[in-house]
């Protein structure tokens, strides 16, 4: 079982090991190249000075994180050896719960998380030739929205 809480600095580490470990497992389509200067960009910028969640185990172990900011995932990840225990839909669900609408932008080539998104209700609203850097891998831009009932209520 798995139990949500705020990140704290003891957990920076653990969380770059979850970042690196999910993408090894889910991003074959990155140059070594890319994935050495994107980890030490996640490791030493944006890891030490993001918020994040984290789903720890009984043992207080983060297994996964995800980073947000107003209605936008900015990063969920999860452990390589940890996939496929919810821990995925643990932080989503969380962050999805007091919102009406969300989005969260996608690796075209990563499959997985593509499947997860869908499967969580997303849509793709757009696409993108390049990431954010320019680098030659293509984003999806995905958005969900909360059902309303007839009657307008959610």
């Amino acid at each position: 079982m798995f139990t949500l809480r705020a990140a704290k600095r003891e957990d920076l580490a653990r969380n770059f090991e979850i970042w690196r470990t999910s993408v090894l497992a889910t991003h074959q389509f990155l140059s070594a190249e890319d994935f050495d200067e994107i980890g030490e960009l996640v490791e030493k910028s944006y890891l030490p000075t993001a918020d994040f969640t984290v789903a720890v185990d009984a043992d207080d172990t983060a297994h996964g994180f995800m980073g947000t900011t107003g209605d936008h995932v900015d990063a969920l990840f999860v452990h390589a050896e940890s996939r496929g225990q919810g821990i995925g839909r643990l932080l989503l669900h969380s962050f999805l719960a007091t919102r009406s609408e969300a989005t969260v932008d996608v690796n075209e080539q990563n499959a997985s998380a593509k499947g997860f998104y869908e499967a969580m209700g997303f849509d793709q609203q757009g696409r993108s030739d390049t990431d954010s850097e320019g680098r030659p891998y293509p984003i999806l831009h995905m958005r969900w929205r909360r059902e309303r009932d007839p009657t307008g209520k959610t």
